[in-house]
C-alpha cells in the first residue's frame, strides 16, 4: 500500500457514519417493541383480580402474541423490501400505539386476543430481529458483527429498561397506566423514524 492509499484510508477510517445513527434509531425501535412485548408479564395478576380471568384465559392472548411475533418476520423483510424500511417501521410503531392504548378498554377476553395478541403481536413481530438483520445488511459492509450485535442486545436491554418501571407502575397506579405508557412509548418513537 501506497502513502496516499494509506492517508486516504485513514482520513476515510475515522470519519463518521450516517450508517450509525440508523443503528441507534432502530436500536429504539427495537428496544421499545422488546418493552412492550414484555409487558402483559406485569399485568397478568391485575387482569386476573379485575376481570376474574385464570391464566390460561390471559396466556392464550400472549400466545397469539408470540406466535405472530415469530411468524410475521418473512413477511415484514418482505413488505420492507417493496415499500421501504421507514414506511412499515412506522406502520408497526403505530399498529403497537393504537393496540396497547386500546387494550385499556378491555371488558372480555378476546378483547385482549385482539389488541395483545394480534395487533400488539403484529407490530412487534415487524419490530424484531428481522429488522436488525435488514438494516445491517443494506447499510454495512464492514463492522457488521458490531452493529448486529447492538440491535440484538437491544431485546434484553428494552426488558431490562421497562420491566422494573412497569411493575412499579401496576403496584402504585394499575395495569392501565403500563398500556398508555408503552402506547405513549411507541407513538413517540414514530417521529424517530420519520
Amino acid at each position: 500500500m501506497n502513502k496516499v492509499t494509506q492517508a486516504i484510508a485513514q482520513r476515510t477510517s475515522h470519519r463518521f457514519s450516517y450508517a450509525w445513527v440508523v443503528v441507534a434509531v432502530i436500536f429504539l425501535v427495537l428496544l421499545t417493541s422488546a418493552g412492550i412485548r414484555a409487558t402483559p408479564s406485569v399485568m397478568i395478576l391485575p387482569l386476573e383480580h379485575e376481570f376474574g380471568w385464570n391464566r390460561s384465559t390471559i396466556s392464550l392472548a400472549i400466545s397469539f402474541n408470540i406466535a405472530l411475533y415469530g411468524l410475521i418476520g418473512p413477511f415484514a423483510a418482505a413488505a420492507m423490501q417493496r415499500f421501504g424500511i421507514r414506511p412499515v417501521v412506522m406502520g408497526a410503531l403505530v399498529l403497537l400505539s393504537i393496540g396497547t392504548a386500546l387494550s385499556t378498554l378491555m371488558q372480555m377476553p378476546w378483547h385482549m386476543v385482539m389488541t395483545w395478541g394480534l395487533l400488539v403481536g403484529s407490530g412487534t413481530g415487524v419490530a424484531a430481529n428481522t429488522l436488525g438483520a435488514t438494516i445491517v445488511s443494506r447499510w454495512f459492509e464492514m463492522r457488521r458483527g458490531l452493529a448486529m450485535g447492538l440491535l440484538t442486545a437491544s431485546a434484553a436491554t428494552g426488558q431490562m429498561v421497562f420491566l422494573p418501571l412497569m411493575a412499579s407502575m401496576v403496584e402504585h397506579y394499575g395495569w392501565r397506566s403500563v398500556a398508555f405508557l408503552v402506547a405513549i412509548v411507541a407513538a413517540v418513537a414514530v417521529p424517530l423514524v420519520a
